[in-house]
């Protein structure tokens, strides 16, 4: 699984699918903490996302 806020790998995820899976972080310029927060807040829905076979891509904002 792959976590990023680069676009290129949203393309990426879009055109090939997966795997990987890719976790788009949509948030622009952060700290590092944010992120680490935003992931925290959100790990129920990472972990489901995981377990999905046919999903290839979750935004997070």
């Amino acid at each position: 699984m792959i976590v990023s806020k680069d676009s290129e790998f949203h393309q990426r995820s879009l055109l090939y699918g997966h795997p990987p899976k890719f976790i788009y972080l949509r948030v622009g310029n952060c700290s590092t903490s944010k992120i680490v927060q935003i992931l925290r807040d959100e790990i129920d829905i990472v972990s489901q996302f995981g377990d999905r076979e046919a999903e290839s891509i979750l935004i997070l904002s």
